[in-house]
């Protein structure tokens, strides 16, 4: 059943050392992808050994799962073929870091966690404030495409990824773009590695800019009756002059597992409790800057709540956004958490046409009667997390067609719909990168040049690529 016989082991351990060759069961289980395992780990430590045991791997015809610390193995179908899960986690440096040109050159096997803390001590920050954010590594996220609350103001990874380097299915070493702004020239193909979950080649060092950390951080919560009411609010601020590091959407359903779970990845943070009410729809502007700034945006926010018909606002400040924060970063474990059998829906569209796409949500949610929390950002990405309490094959059937349904709403909405997260039971039966893509053949044929004999995350990416 797998071409990882004594010799390729024996091969793997030469290019990595024996000691970062891995074989046991319990080692192999920790990198299964829907109860599929490899068959070997290796742990390179450089570009070099990676180029090796592609080169390897592509006269074996293995198939190669490049990862990180494994927290987005849940994402995407289970390989086609999965003998060897690539960790690149011993490559966790620091190449370089310039406070003062506002770049930072890190290993793909950096902790997102780790390079905050040593980017906070030179009060700067790096717009990644994904989930997992202590055992996330730099190029899981990149690869994984997994978006931030801070892409309200400073978008996503491709806007401030300015270059990489990486090792295509051949065992080529390649880079793209450069360490600086100005160095940053040619075609951006640095950006063709954001979100394939590694189907094109696998990441070993990644290039930023990074920005000055406001000196002050707190938000504002708007508290609806109604999702039209906090959509309106959205509206008023997207038109407005105030720049928000983050601007999101919380229904009732999540505000009220907010105020009783905490993330399993970040149990140490403050609890939400009962000032976030579990019978109103919010919305939660983050800002930052000076003490003037701090309230102009808290003036501002607060009059154009009320412009919208809010209940309420309430000022989170130092004792409450913390907790708030980290449940809104942190929302994807947490909800994972919730549910036997979740399933986690991502929507991107116009944020004119957020509305639509809330109220197919809760729509299907009724049809189907399974609960389901919504978590939308201002930009336009929508989460609906569909968490029923149990799991079984009536419920999976369930699920499929209720994902299924916001699929078709996503593109009725001229916007773009997929399933990133949900069981290996829901995969197969639903269309898990959305509707079928105009572009797909060109992906194909890129494929092809990156990964010629396909051993790169087969059938993990669009089109079963």
């Amino acid at each position: 059943m797998s071409g990882v016989t004594e010799t390729v082991l024996r091969a793997l351990a030469g290019i990595v050392g024996e000691e970062h060759v891995g074989v046991e069961p319990s080692a192999l289980a920790a990198y299964a992808i829907d109860g599929v395992a490899p068959r070997a780990i290796a742990r390179p430590g450089s570009g070099a050994e990676i180029a090796e045991i592609l080169r390897l791997c592509a006269a074996e015809k293995l198939g190669v799962v490049p990862a990180g610390s494994g927290t987005k193995l849940r994402m995407g179908p289970a390989p086609a073929r999965y003998d060897l899960s690539l960790v690149t986690t011993r490559l966790n440096q620091v190449h370089s870091y310039d406070p003062g040109d506002l770049t930072v050159s890190v290993g793909a096997g950096a902790r997102v966690g780790d390079l905050e803390t040593l980017l906070e001590k030179h009060r700067q920050l790096l717009p990644l404030a994904v989930p997992y954010r202590s055992r996330a590594t730099i190029g899981g996220t990149v690869a994984s495409g997994v978006d931030s609350p801070l892409r309200q103001m400073h978008g996503s990874a491709r806007d401030f990824l300015l270059g990489c380097e990486f090792v295509t299915g051949d065992g080529t070493i390649a880079k793209s773009g450069g360490r600086v702004v100005e160095n940053v020239a040619g075609y951006d193909l640095h950006k063709l590695f954001i979100g394939p979950l590694g189907a094109l080649g696998v990441l070993t060092r990644l290039n930023f800019k990074t920005f000055p950390l406001p000196e002050t951080s707190r938000a504002i919560l708007g508290v609806f009756e109604k999702q039209d009411g906090a959509l309106d609010l959205i509206g008023k601020i997207r038109h407005s002059a105030l720049t928000l590091s983050s601007l999101e959407i919380i229904d009732p359903s999540l505000a009220a597992l907010f105020a009783r779970r905490t993330p399993p990845t970040e149990p140490g943070l403050a609890p939400c409790g009962p000032w976030l009410p579990a019978t109103a729809w919010f919305v939660v502007a983050g800002f930052g800057g000076s003490e003037a700034v701090m309230a102009r945006y808290t003036s501002d926010l607060e009059r154009m709540a009320g412009e919208a018909g809010a209940a309420g606002t309430a000022l989170v400040g130092d004792d409450k956004w913390p907790g708030l924060w980290g449940r809104v970063r942190e929302a994807i474990p947490l909800l994972l958490d919730a549910s036997p059998a979740a399933t986690i829906v991502r929507a991107s569209v116009a944020p004119s046409r957020m509305g639509e796409i809330l109220t197919a949500a809760r729509r299907s949610a009724e049809r189907h009667e399974i609960p389901a929390s919504i978590l939308a950002r201002g930009a336009g990405v929508i989460y609906v997390a569909f968490l029923p309490e149990t799991a079984g094959e009536d419920v999976f059937g369930r699920l499929a067609s209720a994902a299924g349904e916001l699929v078709e709403a996503a593109a009725a909405a001229r916007g773009y719909c997929a399933v990133p997260w949900c069981p290996a039971e829901v995969k197969s039966r639903v269309a898990v990168w959305g509707k079928d893509r105009a572009d797909v053949a060109l992906m194909r044929r890129v494929k092809q040049v990156f990964d010629p004999a396909g051993i790169l995350s087969p059938g993990r990416f669009v089109g079963g690529m």
